[in-house]
C-alpha cells in the first residue's frame, strides 16, 4: 500500500438510495478544488459479474467507461462531477471478487489451503480497493459500499474495512450516511434509526468517523449534540445532508457544513487552499435562472423508471445550461406510439431523440418517431438503436425497401440494413458480442457533426452488437442519407444524416457518457440549439 495514498469509505445504513453515490462525488469535487488528485470507487455487492446483462428496470442504466467496463450508473455522477474518466478499476461486484478467488484456487495459487472468506474474499477486496491508487497515482481514494449496512451481502465488504483500519488506521475513515427520518404525527425528527445503524456497524467492528444525516428538515445542535453522544463521533462530524432541488447543489451543502474540512482534518492532510468553485456557482446559476425553454420528447421503452436513460437526462442539464435553456423532457413510452397517434404525441415538441435499447419491444414507435421528425423537419436525434431506427425507416420509407430490418429483431429480413459483422457471429456468449469502450472515428469535413465537435477526429464510448450494413451505403448516399462518420480503422459507419434536414444526425456511440458539468458535451449542446432555432 502507498504510504501517500488516504482512504475514505462510504457506507449507508437505514434504507438504500440515501445518495452515498451524490455524497461520494459531491466530497471527491470539493477535495478536487483544494488541490487533492481524488478518485472514487464503487463496490456493488451483487453477484453479476457486471451491470451489463441487468435489464434496467433493476439497475438503471449501465455506464460505459473508455476501456469498456460496463458499470454502475453511479460511475456517470463521478465523471459528471470531477471530470476525470474511470475504468475497470473503479467498480468492481461480488460476482468479480468470487470469480477472481475461483479462477485463483483452480490454478493452485492458494497452495491446497482451504478457501475462505477471511482471508481470501477479503484480500481480494482489499487488493481491489489499493489497486485504484496504484494504477492513477492519487492522493485519496473513495470508495463507496453499494447497499445498507447489515445486507448479508455487504458483510464481506465492511470486514474488508474494518481490517484496512486496523492496518492502516492512519490512512482510512469512514463516512457513513444514515437517514433522520421526520414522523409526521409527532412532528419531530427521529435518530434512533441513525443510532441502530452506527450500532450495527460497530458489532461489525467499525466506528464510523463522520455521519452524514439524510433529512427533509434542519437538524438542530440539540439533535446533532444527542447523535454525536449516542454514536460517538465529534460534534462537527455530524452532516447535515438536506434535500436538494438538484443534485449539483449537493458539493455546496456539503461545503457549507465543511465536511471536506473535516475530512482533512480525520486524516491529518493539510487544508491546502479554500475550494475555487466558481465555474461550478455560475453552471448553478444558469441552470437555475434560464432565459429560455425548450421541450424535447425522449422516445423510449423504459421511461417509467427516468435512471434507465440517467447519463442522457444529465447531458441535457448541461447542454441547456451551455444554452442558457431549460431543457424540459418529455418522457414517451415508444409502444404507445403508432401511424395513428403520432401527430398528437409529437407535434408539440421542439426536438426529438430516439434512445438507445435492445431488443424489439417498442420498437415499431420509436421508428414512426424517426419518420414523423424526417418529414415534419422536426431535430432529431438518434442514439445508438435510435440512430439504427433512422436507417431502417430511411430505407423502407425512402428506398422502398418495405420489410427493411435489423437482424437483431428480423433475421428474415430481405433488407438487412443493420446486421451483426461477420467476426461477432459465431460467439453465443450473451456478454461477450458487444462492441464495448472508446473507438476513433473521422468526421467528414463541413457535416453537422464536425461543426458540432469542432474537429474531424473524435473518439466516443460504444455499446451494441449490430452495425450499418455497408452493402446498402451506396444507396442510402444516394438518396440523401449520408454516412459522416466512420471508424477509420474498419470502415465501420458510425454517424448518418440527412442531408435537406435542418438538424438530423444519428449516431451508433453513447455520447452521453461523456458530457460533464464543465465539458457539456458538444453533440447535445449542438442538439438544443437546434431545437431553439425550430421553436422560434
Amino acid at each position: 500500500m502507498s504510504n501517500s495514498t488516504k482512504y475514505i469509505f462510504v457506507t449507508g445504513g437505514v434504507t438504500s438510495s440515501l445518495g452515498k453515490g451524490i455524497i461520494s462525488a459531491s466530497l471527491a469535487k470539493l477535495l478536487q478544488a483544494r488541490g487533492y488528485s481524488t478518485t472514487i470507487q464503487k463496490l456493488d455487492p451483487y453477484i453479476n459479474i457486471d451491470p451489463g446483462t441487468l435489464n434496467p428496470y433493476e439497475h438503471g442504466e449501465c455506464f460505459v467507461t473508455d476501456d469498456g467496463a460496463e458499470t454502475d450508473l453511479d460511475l456517470g455522477h463521478y465523471e459528471r462531477f470531477l471530470n476525470v474518466p474511470t475504468s475497470q478499476a473503479n467498480n468492481v461486484t461480488t460476482g468479480r471478487i468470487y470469480q477472481a478467488v475461483i479462477e485463483k484456487e483452480r490454478r493452485g495459487d492458494y497452495l491446497g489451503k482451504t478457501v475462505q472468506v477471511i482471508p481470501h474474499i477479503t484480500d481480494e477486496i482489499k487488493e481491489r480497493i489499493q489497486l485504484v491508487a496504484k494504477k492513477g497515482k492519487f492522493d485519496i481514494v473513495i470508495t463507496e459500499i453499494g447497499g445498507t449496512v447489515g445486507d448479508i451481502e455487504s458483510l464481506p465488504y465492511v470486514e474488508a474495512v474494518r481490517q484496512m483500519l486496523w492496518e492502516h488506521e492512519n490512512d482510512c475513515i469512514v463516512v457513513h450516511l444514515t437517514l433522520v427520518p421526520y414522523l409526521a404525527a409527532a412532528g419531530e425528527l427521529k435518530t434512533k434509526p441513525t443510532q441502530h445503524s452506527v450500532k450495527q456497524m460497530m458489532e461489525l467492528g467499525v466506528q464510523p468517523d463522520i455521519l452524514c444525516c439524510r433529512t427533509e428538515h434542519e437538524l438542530d445542535l440539540n439533535l446533532r449534540r444527542k447523535i454525536a453522544k449516542f454514536c460517538n463521533v465529534s460534534m462537527n462530524a455530524v452532516i447535515e445532508s438536506r434535500d436538494a432541488s438538484s443534485i449539483y447543489d449537493v458539493p455546496l451543502l456539503m461545503q457549507a457544513e465543511e465536511l471536506d474540512k473535516v475530512v482533512l482534518e480525520k486524516l491529518g492532510l493539510p487544508k491546502k487552499s479554500t475550494p475555487d468553485l466558481s465555474r461550478w456557482k455560475s453552471f448553478l446559476d444558469r441552470l437555475k435562472n434560464p432565459k429560455k425553454q425548450v421541450t424535447i420528447g425522449l422516445i423510449g421503452k423504459y421511461v417509467e423508471l427516468k435512471d434507465s436513460y440517467k447519463s442522457i437526462s444529465e447531458a441535457f442539464i448541461h447542454a441547456g445550461v451551455a444554452n442558457e435553456a431549460r431543457v424540459n423532457v418529455e418522457w414517451i413510452h415508444s409502444e404507445k406510439l403508432s401511424k395513428d397517434n403520432i401527430e398528437g404525441e409529437l407535434s408539440h415538441l421542439d426536438g426529438i431523440l430516439v434512445a438507445p435499447g435492445f431488443g424489439s419491444r417498442g420498437i415499431s414507435g420509436k421508428i414512426e418517431a424517426v419518420q414523423f421528425a424526417r418529414e415534419k423537419k422536426i431535430p432529431f436525434f438518434g442514439i445508438c438503436l435510435g440512430m439504427q431506427c433512422a436507417v431502417i425507416e430511411f430505407a423502407r420509407n425512402v428506398l422502398n425497401m418495405e420489410d427493411a430490418h435489423t437482424t437483431e429483431i428480423s433475421e428474415e429480413t430481405n433488407f438487412p440494413v443493420i446486421s451483426m459483422m461477420e467476426e461477432q457471429k459465431s460467439i453465443s456468449n450473451f456478454g461477450g458480442t458487444m462492441r464495448l469502450g472508446a473507438f476513433a472515428c473521422q468526421l467528414k469535413p463541413k457535416s453537422k457533426i464536425a461543426k458540432a465537435y469542432n474537429t474531424e477526429k473524435i473518439s466516443e464510448r460504444h455499446r451494441h452488437r449490430f452495425e450499418f450494413n455497408n452493402e446498402y451505403l451506396t444507396q442510402f448516399e444516394n438518396a440523401g442519407m449520408i454516412a459522416t462518420g466512420k471508424n477509420p480503422e474498419t470502415g465501420l459507419v458510425e454517424v448518418v444524416e440527412v442531408a435537406d434536414h435542418p438538424w438530423f444526425v444519428g449516431v451508433q456511440f453513447h455520447p452521453e457518457y461523456k458530457s460533464t458539468v464543465d465539458l457539456p458535451h458538444p453533440l447535445f449542446v449542438a442538439f438544443v440549439n437546434a431545437a431553439l432555432e425550430n421553436k422560434k
